[in-house]
């Protein structure tokens, strides 16, 4: 008796293969909307203290800084781990730096302010902090904008050159966060646990970049890889 089998010349066969669930793909963008999730819980169970403009424009920045690191971090995790899969990822990360950016921002400017134009300026005029929080923005709307690959196609080598500019976001953003706050970098005053934190790791996912560190790191995994093989295979 003959039976017949699915075949992979048989276009239904196809039908009965499912796609696998990118469960990478999910948590990034889990990741990426946690902070927006717990914001609307917040709003929703009260919980926006008794300042709530003022705590969730707070809020947002720090969830922007948060985003920013990881987004930073994908590449030397692909350089100390060799999961690959996860640069594939970097830019939906930045996006959401972006994201949150735009909502820090609008926050400050139509909640806080209602878009009254001569009031920011003369904010930014006394608080810098302001415009340096301004100029990382701007960057990212740069970044955000040529994250796309027309605009890596249209710029070439000079699209690599432009995307740099992140590791500037970065220390704009640490500067940022602790003048708002009211602490001094170099005086080590103030509030300054988290912007000094958040430096120090910005600053070690931006040298792990450097491309002779970069090799370095990769060659310590394969002997690592290779030492691991090796001990396997003795056993």
């Amino acid at each position: 008796m003959k039976t017949n089998y699915p075949s992979a010349s048989n276009p239904r066969s196809k039908k009965l293969v499912k796609p696998a669930i990118d469960w990478l793909r999910i948590g990034v963008h889990v990741i990426g909307s946690l902070s927006l999730i717990m914001l609307i819980y917040k709003w929703q169970t009260t919980g926006l203290t008794f300042n709530p403009i003022q705590f969730i424009e707070q809020y947002l920045g720090r969830a922007a800084i948060n985003m920013l690191v990881l987004s930073l971090a994908v590449t030397p995790v692909v350089t100390l781990t060799g999961w690959r899969k996860l640069s594939k990822h970097g830019r939906a990360l930045g996006l959401y730096t972006f994201f949150y950016f735009s909502l820090h921002f609008l926050t400050f400017a139509v909640l806080d302010y209602g878009l009254n134009l001569r009031e920011i300026f003369k904010l930014m005029i006394e608080k810098p902090f302001i415009i340096i929080g301004s100029s990382a923005g701007l960057i990212l709307l740069a970044l955000a904008t040529t994250s796309f690959k027309y605009w890596m196609k249209r710029l070439g080598k000079r699209w690599k050159k432009l995307h740099r500019l992140v590791y500037l976001v970065g220390a704009l953003a640490v500067l940022h966060n602790a003048m708002a706050l009211k602490g001094s970098l170099t005086n080590l005053s103030g509030n300054i646990v988290r912007p000094l934190v958040l430096g120090v790791l910005i600053t070690l996912l931006l040298v792990l970049r450097i491309p002779p560190v970069k090799r370095w790191a990769s060659s310590l995994r394969q002997k690592s890889w290779i030492k691991t093989r090796v001990f396997a295979k003795s056993k």
